[in-house]
Formats: structure tokens, C-alpha cells, sequence
């Protein structure tokens, strides 16, 4: 079956299979894999969504270097076809624009504030500072903060289970379930 998946990938524009190629390869190959031990109903359906997401992905990807953007295949759904761009979530919209709106309404607010206060001549005493600021609060939360992400991480390193630790633990080209660390 990866020889029909290599097959199909030099459908894809040489552009594209220099970066992705090895990666697509390797996930198809995992999946299919594991796709196998199921029934061999279900192997079929995957194997044929496999196939129909390659050739939709091919097609795609001619599209936009012919264009310089992504055209919906038709005959493809929408699931099965990969973007290598970044998207935004959904919900960005909604919520950048619930932002805007409570700024607006902040504005107007204080306009209001200030449009209902007395127009008087005589002047204002200073404005006594606050005990504690918003920039010292935002600074004293800081420091806890890192304090804090300072102590787990030596906690984690002190039993030895960092990420850095475990990284150099692998032995690269060991066998699958092979990279213990060497005694």
C-alpha cells in the first residue's frame, strides 16, 4: 500500500513534495498500519479516503500554484484537503469584535461620566497614588509566577524527569521500544 501512497504523492508539485513528502509518508504509514488491524471493511474505507485526500491534496496544491490561492475541489469534501497556511480560529471574529465593542462602550461611558460632572473654575487637589499600582501588582504577579514555574522546574529536574533529560536518553536508529537509556 506505501507504494501506491509514493505513487500518488508524485502527483503532488515537486515544490511541495520536497517539504512534505517524508512527513506525509511517515504519518500515511503509522496510520495504515494501524488502519490494518481492523476489519477489512473498514481497511477499504480508509484506504480509499487515504486515497481520495491525495488526490484532492494534489489537485489543491497545482490549483494554488497556478493561482496563488485555494480553490474548493468539487468533487472532494472539505475534510479530507490539507492547508499548509496558518488559520486563525473561528470564533477570532466574534471575539475580537466583542472587544471592540466593550472598548466602545468603556468610551462612551466615560464620556457620559465626564459629561455629567459640573463644569466648576476652581481646581482640583492632586490625585493621591494608589498603595499598591497596577504596574506593581502586574510585576509582584510576575515574580510569583516565575518563582513558581522556577521551583517546578527544579523539582522535575531534581527527579530527573525534564525534557532535556529524556532527550538525551534516545539513541537515534535504536529499534521501536529500544530507547532505553545505556547503562
Amino acid at each position: 500500500m506505501l507504494r501506491l501512497y509514493r505513487s500518488l504523492l508524485f502527483l503532488y508539485p515537486h515544490s511541495y513534495r520536497c517539504v512534505y513528502a517524508g512527513e506525509m509518508l511517515s504519518v500515511l504509514a503509522e496510520v495504515d498500519l494501524e488502519a490494518s488491524r481492523g476489519n477489512r471493511w473498514a481497511r477499504i474505507a480508509w484506504r480509499a479516503r487515504e486515497v481520495g485526500g491525495l488526490l484532492s491534496g494534489a489537485f489543491t496544491e497545482h490549483a494554488r500554484q497556478l493561482t496563488g490561492f485555494y480553490r474548493t475541489p468539487v468533487l472532494f469534501p472539505r475534510r479530507s484537503r490539507m492547508r499548509s497556511e496558518f488559520r486563525f480560529p473561528k470564533a477570532t471574529g466574534i471575539l475580537m469584535t466583542l472587544i471592540l465593542v466593550a472598548v466602545i462602550m468603556a468610551i462612551e461611558k466615560a464620556k457620559a461620566i465626564s459629561a455629567s460632572l459640573p463644569p466648576t473654575s476652581t481646581p482640583v487637589g492632586p490625585i493621591q497614588p494608589e498603595h499598591l499600582s497596577t504596574v506593581t501588582s502586574f510585576l509582584v504577579i510576575l515574580a510569583l509566577a516565575l518563582s513558581a514555574a522556577a521551583i517546578g522546574w527544579l523539582v522535575v529536574y531534581a527527579l530527573r524527569r525534564s525534557g532535556l533529560q529524556r532527550l538525551s536518553d534516545v539513541r537515534p536508529g535504536a529499534a521501536a521500544g529500544g530507547n532505553k537509556p545505556a547503562a
